[in-house]
């Protein structure tokens, strides 16, 4: 039987992220592909879930790995959803920065309910200038 196999900051395809954003439904601008590549260009951690060849999961982030890090995306195509994916990106990404940094990620309100079963703490003290693009 195959495994999940995950990569950190391994080389995908733009398509790629685009086909797993449009599976999961995470809103993200699938329809500038530019656009894509170039928030993957610029993040400084990408943990990716493969299922043979077929990209199954993605946590970006932009850390300095220290201090702070921004979770950016978590997705995990619906057919492979509820089977720790997701919970093993966010694993890998917090070894990766190590305890020297915090974690922090903005939800999509679908998720909201997801992310303390994985042992994140809801945080009230934010503030966001939104985009306008």
């Amino acid at each position: 039987m195959k495994q999940i196999e995950y990569k950190i900051n391994a080389s995908i395809e733009t398509e790629q992220i685009i086909a797993l954003y449009e599976n999961c439904g995470l809103p993200r601008p699938i329809d500038d592909e530019a656009r894509i590549a170039d928030m993957f260009a610029n993040s400084s951690l990408v943990i990716s879930a493969w299922f043979d060849k077929e990209l199954i999961g993605i946590s970006r982030s932009l850390t300095d790995f220290v201090w702070c890090c921004y979770l950016a995306d978590l997705a995990v195509r619906k057919d492979f959803q509820k089977c720790g994916i997701g919970r093993k990106l966010v694993e890998l990404t917090r070894e990766a920065v190590s305890e020297k940094s915090m974690v922090l990620l903005l939800s999509v309100s679908d998720a909201l309910e997801y992310y303390p079963k994985i042992g994140m703490e809801k945080v009230e003290n934010g503030f966001i200038f939104n985009r306008k693009k």
